[in-house]
């Protein structure tokens, strides 16, 4: 059986997701599962978790585009093995790629291969030029957000309000409110 599953980040991108279905349907799958959710966040996709426990030995998950399935490589290879271990395929329209063939296997694990190194070159770069910059005097890292927060934390504590509350307020982590007034009362007690 030929699963069908089609993505869209925003609700404003209706006409894609009727794309998606259309090109889905044309392929010839008898299932579909649909939802407008952004990739970032893996958890909220709920349509592509069922969709990986519906498809069965000899189905084939079918995707239009690679980007409407995984944000990441990584993440690509932890869905090519859910599928792998259940005896199936993935196969993506635009690419004319089936990993249920051995060719299709071959150009999904060189394209995983090339995206891994492009990020890899990316990063080293990255960190040359912060090198360069900080021996340049000119990088000086992310501004510590919470520490320029450490009087309204300590004010809003005195307020007896709570750890979590004090974060939401002041839009910094709950851990970086209860670090802060750690080291405070660490410095109050020297």
């Amino acid at each position: 059986m030929l699963v069908g599953y089609a993505r869209t980040s925003t609700l404003d991108q209706k006409a894609g997701l009727e794309g998606q279905e259309r090109d889905l349907r044309g392929a010839g799958c008898e299932r579909l599962f649909i939802e407008q959710v952004s990739s970032v966040d893996v958890r909220a996709r709920e349509q592509l978790t069922e969709a990986l426990a519906f498809v069965r030995a000899g189905d084939a998950l079918v995707v239009t585009k690679l980007d409407r399935l995984a944000r990441s490589v990584a993440h690509l290879l932890e869905i090519l093995d859910t599928l792998t271990a259940k005896g199936a395929a993935l196969r993506i329209l635009n690419m004319n790629l089936d990993t249920g063939t051995p060719t299709g296997k071959l150009m999904l694990t060189m394209l995983g291969g090339v995206a891994e190194f492009e990020r890899e070159i990316m990063l080293e770069r990255q960190r040359e030029g912060i090198a360069k910059a900080k021996a340049a005097g000119k990088y000086k890292g992310r501004k510590p957000t919470a520490r320029a927060k450490l009087e309204e934390v300590q004010r809003l504590h005195r307020d007896g309000i709570g750890g979590t509350e004090i974060a939401r307020r002041l839009g910094i982590g709950r851990a970086s409110v209860y670090r802060l007034l750690d080291e405070a009362k660490a410095r109050d007690a020297t």
